[in-house]
C-alpha cells in the first residue's frame, strides 16, 4: 500500500469516504493549537480537510490543565491534512469529490476495498498488558467517588490502558477490516498517517454540522449482546431501566446542552432524543441526541473551544473532571477520546469520538488500547471494571 496518508471513514451502512494521497498537512505539538487549526482551515478553503484531534487539545482550551502522565504513543495535539483524492463510496458506486480519477487512483481504491471484500483475515492474537491493575483501578474508582461525595464532581469518565510493546503489524488493513468485521460500528475509521495507524471501531458521533445545524449524540450506558434473542431483549430492557445508566446519560446531556449554548443562537438548543437504546454488533448503548442552530459567522475554532473534549469522555463539571482524570489515570490519552473527522469545502463537518480503538506508533512499535467508563456515586467499582472489558472484548479477543 501507498505510504502517503490514508483515511477511511466507514459508516458500515454501505457508505464510506476514502481519502488518500499527499497534500497540504500540518502537525501541531504545542501551544496555540486551536488558532493554528483555524489558520490551516482558513488557508485550505473550498477543499476537503481530514483531521485527528487529540484529547490533549484541552490544555490549549483550558490553559490550567496539564498532560504529564506516561506518553508511549506520542501523538501530537492535532494533525490536519488535505488529501489529493477523496472518494465517496455507496455500495458499488464510487465518486471522486476531490482529485482526478486516474489509472493509479483507481488501482489504489480497488486494492484497498479488496481487503474487505475478500474477508481473508489472518490471525492477530496478542496478549495485552494492563497498565493499571484491577486492584488499583477499583481503588481509584473509590477515590473518585470520594470526590463526588465531597461535591468536586458529579460524574467522571475514568480510563485505563491496555498495551503491547515491540510488535509489528505487517498488514494494517487486514487488522482494520478484521476489527471492523467484529464491531460494524457507525463511526468506524482507519487512519494511517506519519508514524501512526488508528484502527477505530467507534459507535459515537461527537459533532456533526450541516449548514447552521449542529448535533451531538453522546453515549452513556452499555450492555453486552445476549446469547439468545430473549436474553438480548432482556439486556436492552435492563439498560433502559437502569437508574444509574439513566443518571449518567442525563448528566452528560445537560453538559452538552451547556456546551452548545455557548455558541448557539439563543433558544435553539434542544434534546432531540433522550435515552435511546441502540444495538451494535457487540454491545447495546444508551444514546441521546442534542442539537442547536449556530450563527453563519461561527468558526471551527469557536465550536472546538465551546465543546472539546466531548462530555461523554470527561465528566461534569468538565474542568474539574479533567483535572481528576489527569491525577488518577496512568497514561496520556492522546488521540484516544479525541476525534477523527473531516470538514467539507462548504464548512460542514462530521466528527467521531475515538473509542473502541487500537492506536499504533509504527516507529516505537507500540500498540495501545485504552478504555473507560463513567463513574458516579452509585457506581460499583468491580462492575465498572467489567464494563470496560465488555467494551473492548471484541478488540482484545479478535
Amino acid at each position: 500500500m501507498n505510504e502517503s496518508p490514508i483515511s477511511y471513514l466507514n459508516s458500515n451502512d454501505g457508505s464510506s469516504i476514502l481519502a488518500f494521497g499527499d497534500g497540504p498537512k500540518i502537525k501541531i505539538h504545542k501551544e496555540n493549537s486551536i488558532e493554528k487549526i483555524q489558520k490551516f482551515v482558513d488557508k485550505q478553503k473550498n477543499k476537503y480537510i481530514f483531521f485527528c484531534l487529540s484529547y490533549d487539545l484541552k490544555n490549549d482550551i483550558e490553559p490550567s490543565l496539564k498532560s504529564q502522565n506516561s506518553n508511549s504513543i506520542i501523538f501530537p495535539r492535532a494533525i490536519l491534512w488535505v488529501p489529493e483524492n477523496v472518494v465517496k463510496i455507496n455500495s458499488n458506486d464510487i465518486n471522486f469529490i476531490q482529485g482526478i480519477k486516474t489509472k493509479e487512483s483507481n488501482s489504489f481504491i480497488e486494492k484497498f476495498l479488496k481487503k474487505e471484500t475478500n474477508k481473508n483475515y489472518s490471525n492477530f492474537k496478542f496478549k495485552f498488558h494492563h497498565r493499571t491493575s484491577k486492584e488499583s483501578y477499583i481503588e481509584n474508582v473509590i477515590q473518585l467517588q470520594e470526590h463526588i461525595q465531597q461535591g468536586d464532581i458529579f460524574e467522571v469518565n475514568y480510563c485505563q490502558e491496555f498495551f503491547l510493546e515491540n510488535i509489528e503489524i505487517k498488514d494494517p488493513l487486514n487488522t482494520y477490516f478484521r476489527l471492523n468485521d467484529k464491531t460494524k460500528a457507525p463511526y468506524s475509521s482507519y487512519t494511517n498517517i506519519d508514524d501512526f495507524i488508528i484502527f477505530c471501531g467507534s459507535p459515537e458521533c461527537f459533532l456533526r454540522k450541516k449548514k447552521n445545524h449542529i448535533i451531538s449524540s453522546p453515549i452513556k450506558g452499555t450492555r453486552k449482546r445476549g446469547k439468545s434473542k430473549q436474553e438480548d431483549e432482556d439486556l436492552k430492557t435492563e439498560l433502559l431501566n437502569d437508574p444509574k445508566e439513566q443518571s449518567e446519560n442525563i448528566m452528560i446531556v445537560d453538559l452538552v446542552r451547556n456546551d452548545l449554548s455557548k455558541i448557539a443562537i439563543p433558544g435553539s438548543v434542544k434534546v432531540d432524543e433522550l435515552l435511546g437504546i441502540y444495538s451494535f454488533k457487540t454491545v447495546h448503548q444508551m444514546i441521546s441526541t442534542i442539537s442547536c442552530q449556530v450563527p453563519e459567522s461561527i468558526q471551527f475554532k469557536d465550536i472546538l473551544r465551546a465543546t472539546f473534549p466531548m462530555g461523554s469522555m470527561t465528566g461534569a463539571p468538565k474542568h474539574s473532571a479533567m483535572n481528576l482524570i489527569e491525577h488518577y489515570e496512568e497514561f496520556q490519552r492522546g488521540i484516544y477520546s479525541g476525534s477523527i473527522g473531516y470538514i467539507n469545502p462548504n464548512g460542514d463537518f462530521d466528527m467521531n469520538v475515538v473509542i473502541r480503538t487500537l492506536i499504533f506508533n509504527k516507529k516505537e512499535k507500540y500498540l495501545s488500547c485504552p478504555v473507560g467508563s463513567a463513574i458516579t456515586i452509585n457506581s460499583d467499582p468491580t462492575s465498572e471494571y467489567e464494563e470496560c472489558l465488555i467494551k473492548i472484548k471484541s478488540i482484545l479477543d479478535y
